[in-house]
């Protein structure tokens, strides 16, 4: 290779290199604190005062390590970048933040799961894991496996094989589809009922089979359990598209049983693990907003969660240890192993300030962007009137604030406000808009719910078509096509006008 070949290799490798954008340790901490819940944010900053002894909470104390600020300008010493960083961190004011402000609540925290759980939907089905019993930890391991491939929504979302491959290179355990299957099987016996099915029929048969567990069933309850088990296993495709005659003359079943049966099937769950959440036996989950909006004569006002939070500063016995190290520098009188101990205190002090700076940071970034949206949506916030909300995205709250939007997207995303008209979700906020044949420009939510009453007030025996639906929005002033209607039935989790109709 020529000297200009290897010459023009290495200013393409340099050119790339400077294209390179590194986080500040300041900007991880703050994406970092922008998707936690307000519930958890406590118990964050508890386990950063435990793993720094340079952070401390409690109200800064005054004047605590400014005396030698000046004296610093100019001292000399060898270790120039150490002593640049003592000046730099004295006439800085070691950064205490007050949660606090003024003695009042308004503060702030956030994140991506804004509601407190006592105790996890895994967390539930790890505890009943416990009262099996494995032969060995290698069984264990598989069982265990297998409960963290179950989704939110309660069904196993890889497959046997999958799960073989993924013991094998993951962990170095060698498992069979068999041994999956089995150690599956055992899982599905869990509560709630359906948890780990991998399809929908699945999930149901394991219910209708729970059900028919019961000893003390009525005989006749039991042959409609039976009866809806065998629709699920032998035609659910037929039954699951309304083809209702090719079951009955599969099944050989009269129309009152196909009656029952459907009944026992339609109080069946088809996503498991809503149950969890929604309350029963198992452990309650409960909202903790992230933000409250008042409403004084008028005058919205908005306060940020911040209960029991405490104040940050910078510990000041590691203060001290700075100044007796500068001092000692200015009289040439410190060694290596000085050295040594005070770039360990350096980092925990930067650290600490970086922590700091990023709750501060937060706390305004939150504040600006639910400030914008309380703004945007003023009458909203003033009526509670649901139509009243105004088209959003989050494009609009990042030109309002001057933040960008994934930024905005973190603090949207999963935080709930609390109003006086109950407690909201932040991204119910965010939503497209079109405009009325009157030319009144309207949120995708008002659509949404239009489409909705109209699906609701249906005849069910004729249930309305997409076709027919559109019409009826546009006679609302609604000027919607067909296929965005089958969108947004589809985004509410309607299904198609044959699947909902009823005999």
């Amino acid at each position: 290779m020529s000297f200009h070949t290897q010459q023009h290799t290495m200013l393409k490798q340099n050119l790339a290199q400077k294209q390179m954008q590194k986080l500040s340790p300041q900007q991880i901490q703050l994406m970092r604190l922008l998707q936690i819940p307000a519930a958890t944010l406590e118990q964050r900053i508890k386990e950063e005062l435990e793993a720094n002894p340079a952070l401390d909470e409690g109200p800064e104390k005054e004047d605590e390590f400014s005396a030698d600020a000046q004296a610093d300008e100019d001292a000399k010493e060898e270790d120039y970048e150490l002593d640049d960083y003592l000046r730099e961190y004295m006439e800085d004011d070691p950064a205490s933040y007050n949660l606090r402000q003024n003695g009042q609540t308004t503060e702030e925290e956030e994140k991506a799961i804004p509601i407190a759980v006592r105790e996890t939907f895994h967390e539930f089905l790890e505890k009943q894991l416990g009262l099996l019993k494995f032969p060995g930890k290698r069984e264990k391991a598989i069982a265990e496996y297998i409960i963290g491939n179950i989704g939110d929504d309660g069904y196993l979302h890889r497959s046997p094989q999958a799960i073989v491959d993924d013991l094998l290179f993951a962990q170095n355990i060698q498992a069979t589809e068999e041994e999956v299957e089995y150690w599956l099987q055992q899982i599905q016996r869990f509560e709630p009922p359906g948890i780990g099915a991998r399809n929908l029929r699945e999930c149901l048969a394991i219910q209708l089979r729970h059900k028919l567990e019961r000893e003390d069933l009525p005989d006749e309850r039991r042959k409609k359990l039976e009866t809806a088990l065998k629709i699920v296993e032998k035609a659910f495709d037929n039954f699951s598209n309304k083809r209702f005659n090719q079951v009955k003359t599969r099944l050989q079943l009269s129309d009152q049983e196909l009656k029952d049966a459907m009944e026992e099937i339609l109080q069946l769950n088809p996503k498991p693990a809503s149950a969890f959440s929604a309350g029963g036996s198992q452990p309650t989950e409960y909202v903790v907003p992230d933000f409250f909006v008042l409403n004084r004569d008028g005058n919205l006002e908005l306060m940020l969660n911040n209960l029991n939070m405490p104040d940050l500063r910078i510990n000041s016995h590691y203060q001290n240890m700075l100044r007796e190290y500068h001092n000692r520098a200015r009289k040439k009188q410190t060694n290596k192993k000085d050295k040594e101990a005070i770039m360990f205190i350096k980092q925990k002090i930067d650290n600490a300030r970086w922590f700091i700076d990023a709750i501060r940071q937060r706390y305004d970034t939150m504040q600006r962007i639910m400030q914008a949206i309380i703004q945007y949506q003023k009458n909203y916030f003033l009526s509670g009137d649901e139509m009243q909300l105004r088209p959003m995205i989050l494009k609009d709250i990042a030109d309002i604030t001057g933040l960008d939007i994934s930024t905005v997207s973190r603090v949207a995303n999963s935080k709930y406000v609390q109003t006086e008209f109950g407690t909201k979700k932040l991204k119910d906020f965010f939503s497209e808009g079109m405009t009325t044949t009157e030319g009144e420009e309207v949120s995708t939510r008002e659509i949404k719910n239009a489409l909705k009453e109209l699906i609701e007030n249906e005849d069910k025996r004729k249930p309305l078509s997409d076709e027919k639906l559109m019409k009826l929005l546009r006679q609302k002033g609604y000027d919607i096509a067909r296929r965005t209607v089958a969108k947004y039935r589809e985004q509410m989790n309607i299904p198609v006008a044959r699947l909902r109709k009823e005999l």
